[in-house]
């Protein structure tokens, strides 16, 4: 049955795959002159991808020992080559970002743990509801890049921006809740040990959106 030193062991070896990965991204990024951002063409695909697998992976939950290694793998590469376009822009900004969602999680994990924040049912529909539509919207950015158009005011460094940039990561904390109610009751419920590497990955997913979400955070203030 499901345990929590089991889903422990999961998201560490998963992390393990997302370092290991990242380092190869890293070093497959050329850096550019500050003020000129160079994006591998690589990039976006391998998004989609690792977006691809992680959804089909919520849809069939015994296949995420198989599918979340994956999705590690992928989305290293992919964390990877963004993280140093950003530090090639602005020195120092990956560490900063590494120590914030270090905090933020351990913030959260503090929260949930003494119950000075519940997860409730409503709780639960209002972060699902407000993550679909935040999905939908990162979507239809994705699909006008490709057209070379972009979101006026969101991706600024100005207060708009900043206030969005801030909303998101949040709600991307607030997404940690989520997954650490649903491995509390799934060992509870005796749930089977191969959906420990589900609960990893939706712990993965929502740590590697906050620390993008902290990383973009974070430029647009350097900015």
């Amino acid at each position: 049955r499901m345990t929590m030193g089991g889903i422990a062991s999961a998201t560490t070896v998963l992390f393990v795959i997302l370092l290991g990965t990242g380092a190869v991204g890293w070093w497959m990024v050329d850096p550019a002159p500050v003020g000129d951002v160079d994006v591998p063409g690589w990039l976006l695909p391998a998004v989609l991808v690792a977006a691809g697998v992680a959804i089909f992976a919520m849809f069939r939950p015994p296949l995420a020992r198989f599918l979340a290694p994956v999705y590690a793998a992928i989305e290293g590469l992919v964390l990877g080559a963004i993280s140093h376009v950003y530090e090639s822009q602005w020195d120092g900004i990956v560490i900063q970002a590494v120590l914030l969602t270090a905090i933020v999680f351990a913030t959260m994990l503090f929260l949930y743990s003494t119950r000075i924040v519940r997860v409730t049912e409503r709780m639960r529909r209002v972060v699902v509801g407000a993550t679909i539509a935040i999905g939908a919207f990162y979507l239809v950015t994705i699909l006008l890049s490709v057209f070379g158009a972009t979101m006026p005011l969101v991706w600024d460094a100005g207060p708009f921006g900043i206030a969005f940039s801030v909303f998101v990561a949040g709600l991307a904390a607030f997404n940690l809740m989520l997954d650490f109610d649903m491995a509390e009751r799934g060992v509870q419920m005796g749930l089977p040990k191969n959906l420990e590497w589900f609960v990893g990955l939706g712990l993965m997913v929502s740590i590697v959106w906050l620390y993008l979400e902290i990383l973009r955070l974070l430029a647009k203030l350097r900015r």
